[in-house]
């Protein structure tokens, strides 16, 4: 698929949620208290209590989504990385793939009046949506700018936390996403990203899928080869935090992935194969104090 292409299908699928508020996919499930097991479509929930029950089980508390202006959690990340990027009072904070701002909204909370929080999303309608719920909620300290991860809207070093939620697995040129995140951080800024990976390479037919790529599934990267570019752009102190795969009755129940394997003909062991490969991953990296 080519890049702009891809970018445009993108931008559309989540437009639709935007303007809908519901998402493009089907639910995780929980088989025992605290059990986090992720489906392909990067948590995906159609209605606002499944969209809660995607959260609780992705890492947010009951505080923290009780605290978010209604409309702001889609049920559409992988994770909670806000949870682990130890923001602190007066820090400025970018989230990559901003969406509806449930993850401004909680940095918000933690960086205070003094911080500043910027959500960048390349989506107009999402871009709205998230402004919307920004002055229902009355958080001074948020914007939200339109603009693409591979070309950040944000001046150089001037950063210290950027959070990611599920979405770069969706950009075609994941090292200028990573490179981008490199500049505007300050030297000894902090990366926390939650993405999914791949284990082992796809089926052909799925990786030309574009269902497949809008369900977070076909774009995504190696996880050694996705981590060997954070490293590559210059990125320090590579920490894994997690990694949470997917269970194949998740993979079958998920209406993205049913379409997948009943469009393409994939055989039930294919799909189980495809299933245990995808990975949710949540990572720490830190921009050295004298980048060379």
């Amino acid at each position: 698929m080519e890049k702009d292409n891809t970018k445009k299908i993108v931008r559309e699928n989540y437009a639709k949620i935007a303007r809908t508020s519901s998402s493009c996919c089907g639910s995780p499930q929980q088989d025992s208290p605290g059990s986090a097991q992720m489906n392909p479509c990067c948590g995906g929930a159609a209605d606002s209590e499944q969209k809660q029950n995607v959260s609780k089980i992705l890492g947010y508390s009951d505080e923290e989504l009780q605290s978010l202006p209604e409309g702001a959690d889609l049920g559409l990340g992988c994770g909670n990385p806000v949870a682990l990027a130890s923001l602190k009072e007066g820090d400025t904070y970018v989230d990559l793939g901003s969406g509806a701002g449930i993850d401004c909204f909680l940095a918000a909370q933690k960086v205070g009046k003094s911080g500043k929080v910027i959500g960048v999303d390349m989506t107009p309608d999402m871009i709205d949506k998230a402004r919307e719920n920004a002055k229902k909620g009355n958080y001074e300290n948020v914007e939200f700018r339109l603009g693409e991860i591979e070309h950040l809207p944000v001046a150089d070093n001037t950063v210290d936390v950027i959070t990611s939620n599920c979405v770069i697995n969706l950009s075609p040129d994941k090292k200028a996403v990573f490179e981008e995140a490199f500049r505007i951080l300050k030297p000894g800024g902090r990366l926390m990203i939650s993405d999914v990976v791949l284990l082992k390479p796809l089926p052909e037919a799925i990786l030309n899928s574009i269902e497949a790529y809008v369900g977070c599934v076909s774009g995504a990267m190696l996880k050694n080869e996705y981590l060997q570019v954070v490293q590559d752009v210059g990125f320090e102190d590579i920490e894994i935090k997690s990694e949470v795969g997917v269970p194949a009755d998740i993979w079958f129940n998920d209406p993205i992935a049913k379409s997948i394997i009943e469009g393409l003909n994939i055989s039930e062991d294919d799909a189980k194969d495809v299933a245990a490969s995808i990975v949710s991953l949540k990572f720490s990296a830190v921009k050295p104090e004298n980048p060379t």
